[in-house]
């Protein structure tokens, strides 16, 4: 586990799997900058890394990483090669015995290493101070210098407040919570003039203070994009998971002039899980934000303009153009749309649930509410990937942790090695046929009813914590009349529009449809949206580049 020391500064971490060296280089790196950094350390390259996302998920700042190269199961360079994805500016330092200096030297390129210092450092004021103080000084001096975080205050039981931190949170926004009720929540509520009645407060770096802000206002004042650059485009994508951030990088990297329009947070359903061990070059697993992140930076290195906190509600052609409407009234246009609208957790229909929700109750913020679920019971409802996902890295924390499944068994429905390590959890227990047949509680969530679907019979359980995974439904509502989408709603596309041969109806070009083209010309869809999609990340990504590709054709061909 990763050990700290005075919470609320910017964090120097290290981390070494030999103990005594771990505790020797902490002690030596608080006796020269623990006054005015946090110091935090890890004996494994697996806790460091989960010390890492749990920093970046509170919007902690960290300037150095200190890592020794000879570790078991994750070594220094590998370690490093995760910490860059998420924390991309700290310096980076490679502690090193004499015999391993040619891996130190390697990993210059691999790693982007800023520094490797052979072991023992002794003394620290010549060998290892010089080192860290010349690394914190180019941190400053960085894109990646400390700035003001965000300030949020709420209550913990706070529907609203649950929604900026998991907005804020999942857009990669620095941001600090403070609880009403603690002294230095009160302490802000009365620097803003607020009486606490309406939360959250939100206290942007400027010092503006936000009220119960929605998602668009709150995206402006704290940095992110909401307003497009021009009125025309050669791309829109709409929809920021995995399939959309997939043809963003590949639609500005082929020079396609790119805007991605996402309305709450890019990486979509993928964005939110704890831990995706099947995507392929990630053979120890990815978070989902690490994997966001790394996407959405790399779609704007290769110059795709990304907007936040804008709902699209309308899709038309005039002629060649294919103009997108804002819910503000506002539009955009382009030569060609792609539909990554992904899909939203299916809402649980039990008595009780939708007044707890953000009380409680969750729809997939395991992420965000992980630390306050700390040695508590939780309950996670769902028998797919993302419940066994959430079930999982709940049980590291939690005291225990049920699993609800419909289904007799999770073999239907889930991955096998998610199977695989449920069972192997000790604090795990999964409940076949078992349904939430009501939630209960006054302010927040505090008992549920279940229900035996075997049986028929019923039982009562104290719980504050549940996490509902229970499907999805495509976000497609307002395409109605716009493109051909089967019963349940998800988009219709190529092959699946002509079965008997025939173009679909209004279809007046002398060509079928392309593969992922819907039945409007011009407009694709790729990813979870798509009707009989694979509905993982990869294939998802994969429609994303595929689209893009036909995006071309389209284009030549008009």
């Amino acid at each position: 586990m990763a050990q700290a020391t005075d919470a609320g500064r910017t964090v120097i971490l290290t981390v070494d799997d030999d103990p005594g060296v771990s505790r020797a280089i902490a002690r030596d790196l608080r006796r020269r900058y623990g006054g005015d950094y946090r110091i935090v350390r890890a004996e494994s390259g697996e806790s460091a890394v989960e010390a890492l996302r749990e920093l970046k998920l509170r919007g902690d700042l960290v300037a150095v990483i200190l890592a020794d190269y000879r570790m078991p199961q994750m070594n220094g360079i590998e370690f490093l090669e995760e910490a860059i994805g998420v924390y991309p500016g700290a310096r980076r330092v490679l502690l090193t015995a004499y015999a391993d200096t040619g891996a130190a030297i390697d990993a210059i390129n691999v790693v982007d290493l800023d520094h490797y210092l052979l072991k023992p450092w002794d003394p620290p004021e010549e060998k290892l101070y010089p080192v860290v103080d010349d690394l914190l000084t180019a941190w400053r001096s960085s894109d990646f210098r400390p700035v003001p975080a965000t300030k949020v205050v709420g209550h913990r039981w706070s529907a609203p407040s649950s929604r900026v931190r998991e907005f804020l949170a999942r857009n990669q926004v620095p941001y600090r919570w403070y609880s009403s009720d603690e002294p230095e929540g009160s302490r802000l509520l009365e620097a803003a003039g607020a009486d606490g009645r309406r939360l959250p407060l939100v206290l942007t770096p400027d010092g503006t203070a936000l009220t119960e802000p929605e998602p668009a206002d709150l995206a402006a004042h704290v940095g992110l994009a909401t307003a497009p650059s021009a009125e025309f485009y050669d791309l829109v994508v709409i929809g920021g998971g995995p399939a959309g951030l997939g043809a963003a990088v590949y639609g500005s990297s082929e020079g396609l002039r790119t805007v991605l329009v996402e309305r709450s947070a890019t990486g979509g359903q993928a964005g939110q899980s704890s831990r995706i061990e099947n995507y392929l070059g990630f053979p120890d697993g990815v978070s989902g934000a690490q994997l966001t992140d790394r996407a959405r930076r790399q779609a704007t290195r290769f110059g795709a303009e990304i907007l936040t906190a804008r709902e699209v509600t309308g899709l038309e052609a005039h002629g060649a153009a294919r103009v997108v409407r804002f819910s503000d009234g506002s539009a955009i246009a382009a030569h060609s749309v792609i539909l990554a609208t992904g899909v939203s957790y299916r809402q649980l229909g039990a008595p009780g649930c939708d007044d707890l929700t953000g009380r409680g109750v969750y729809y997939g913020s395991a992420l965000t509410e992980a630390s306050s679920c700390e040695g508590q019971d939780v309950y996670v409802v769902g028998g797919a990937n993302s419940a066994g996902q959430a079930a999982v890295f709940l049980s590291q924390g939690a005291k225990s942790v049920t699993l609800l499944v419909r289904g007799e068994s999770l073999s239907a429905s889930m991955s096998y090695y998610l199977i695989q390590q449920i069972e192997e959890a000790p604090n795990i227990t999964v409940r076949t046929r078992t349904v939430v047949g009501e939630a209960h509680g006054a302010e927040h969530l505090e008992r549920l009813t279940l229900r035996d679907e075997a049986t028929g019979g019923s039982e009562s359980v104290d719980v504050q914590w549940m996490f509902v995974f229970i499907g999805a439904a495509p976000l497609t509502d307002w395409l109605d009349g716009t493109v051909l989408r089967d019963r349940y709603g998800f988009i219709l596309a190529g092959p699946d529009l002509t079965p008997d041969g025939r173009p679909p109806v209004g279809w007046e070009l002398d060509r079928p449809p392309y593969h992922l083209e819907t039945s409007a010309p011009g407009v694709f869809v790729a990813g979870d949206a798509r009707a009989l999609s694979a509905k993982r990340v990869a294939s998802a990504v994969g429609e994303g580049a595929m689209a893009v590709m036909l995006v071309h054709r389209y284009l030549e061909q008009s």
